[in-house]
Formats: C-alpha cells, structure tokens, sequence
C-alpha cells in the first residue's frame, strides 16, 4: 500500500518526518466525503506562522502534519464531484471552507462555519483548525474540492512555473489582502512594512492596484537589494535616519506620511513605535 512520508509535529522545536497512511476520502472523524480529492503533493512552503506552531506559540497536538500552502495533482475525487479531475494540476487555499454558508457566501472563507466543527468556524489545513491534516506531504485529502480548488488551465505550462504558482496558496492573497484591507488603490503612496515574501507580494500587489509610490522598510540589505530590483523604493530601517525622514525625501512632497501603509512582519516585530525593529524571521 502506497505511503505517505509527512512533516510531522512532535512537539514544540521537535518535528519528524514520517510514514503516515495514505489519506482517505474523510473527514477529520473519519465519516466518509464524497465531495473530497487526495492530491499528490508537488510543490509547498514553510510559512512563518509553521514557526509559530515550531516555537510552541500555537498549541498543536502531537502527530498532526505540517503545511497550509500546498500545490499538487489530483489523483483521486469522490463521487459528488464535477468541476475538478484527475490529473489536475492545483493550488490549494490555506484556509478550509466549504463555500455554502453565509460566511462563505459573503467571502469570508475565513470563518467557514461548517470547516471546524469545535469551534464552529475557522479550519485550516496543518494549523489544528479543526483537524485538517497538512501537505507538508507526498499526499493529503481537500474536502469541498470543486469549491476548494484553484484549477491551472494548463498543466504543461503550470508545471514550468509551479514554484512561482506556489506563492498561490498563502503569500500572495496575504500580502493581496493587506493592500486591500489597507484601501491602496489608483494614486496611494504605500508603505509595506517587512521586505520577506509576503512584503514582496505586497508591493506587487500595490502595484497592480495602481499606486503611485510603492516604499517597503526593513533592516536586511539582501531584501532591501530585491525590492530595489523590482523597481520599488526602500526604508533601511536600520539607518540612523529616521524613517519619516526616509519618507519625506522619497515622496518629495514635504509630507512625512503615505496614504496606507501594510504589516507585513506581524508577530516577528521588536517592539513599537520610533525604537521598533522588525527580526530577520520569514513570514
């Protein structure tokens, strides 16, 4: 019988790979889905927030597997479902929702009321979010996947880019929501705070919702050195100068403020305010 090597929480800073079984059409109490696809997995990330769960800052069970930015290929659909096929090629959201109740229906997948059936709302994969196993993987099952699923249209061309598709599941919608929550659009000057992978989306993001001036800040030249090229201005937050003073000479209006600014460093960051510092840590 085919096996499933997983990452595989043990413990705070005590992780394992291991042997698992081979996922089934089930759900976390083991009552059969036929709306359900197992995946083979192809390509995920560690997230900053797996540090979390690493470092102990978010209670885990022992034995649950790792991961919640997973892409794979279909290999196995249950009976209920019509849109997703074999051999699909696939992005996986890292939050569990089913896409029927009113949450999910006013676009709040986030708080799915049928994904977590302790809490009654909220389920993600790898993340003890109602049970939902990870793809830090070679497999894992994805319940409601015709809903679930962001289907490549072609898989040849997917499979050239798939690391760059990887960012799908989890960096690029953050970064994307950021920019959203913070109400950037045509003409904003932006500040991202954070130049890691979800700073970087941000900024792309800024960008394709038409701001003028695009600033990220961090205290690491190698991020500072990418954003600068892709064409973006930075804040070395490390500098003596302070930041508003990097700010006004970037806008060169005379103001000292940006129209929006985003976190992109989140639970990493030292402290607040003028003697803040953000940490090197990926998120």
């Amino acid at each position: 019988m085919t096996t499933n090597r997983a990452v595989t929480f043990m413990g705070p800073h005590k992780m394992e790979v291991q042997d698992k079984e081979y996922p089934k059409l089930q759900d976390p109490k083991g009552r059969k889905i036929e709306h359900a696809a197992i995946l083979k997995i192809v390509t995920t990330n560690i997230c900053g927030s797996d540090l979390h769960i690493y470092n102990g800052r978010f209670a885990a069970p022992s034995g649950m597997l790792m991961g919640h930015e997973n892409t794979g290929e279909v290999i196995e659909v249950g009976s209920h479902i019509e849109r997703i096929k074999k051999g699909d090629i696939v992005s996986v959201p890292f939050n569990v929702a089913c896409g029927t109740c009113r949450n999910c229906k006013e676009r709040h997948t986030d708080v799915c009321l049928n994904a977590n059936e302790e809490l009654g709302y909220c389920g993600a994969y790898g993340f003890n979010l109602g049970g939902w196993q990870g793809g830090q993987a070679e497999y894992m099952v994805v319940p409601r996947a015709d809903f679930q699923l962001l289907k490549f249209p072609d898989k040849d061309e997917a499979l050239e880019k798939i690391r760059d598709l990887t960012l799908l599941s989890d960096i690029l919608p953050t970064g994307y929501h950021g920019c959203i929550e913070a109400r950037v659009g045509t003409g904003s000057t932006v500040y991202i705070a954070g130049a890691g992978p979800v700073g970087r989306c941000a900024a792309a993001s800024a960008h394709l919702l038409g701001a003028s001036c695009i600033i990220v800040g961090d205290e690491s030249k190698e991020r500072l050195n990418l954003v600068k090229e892709a064409g973006y201005e930075v804040v070395d937050i490390a500098s003596a100068t302070p930041v508003p003073d990097q700010l006004e000479k970037i806008l060169g209006t005379g103001e000292r403020w940006v129209d929006a600014g985003v976190d992109c460093v989140g639970l990493e960051c030292h402290g607040y305010g003028p003697n803040g510092r953000g940490s090197n840590l990926p998120r």
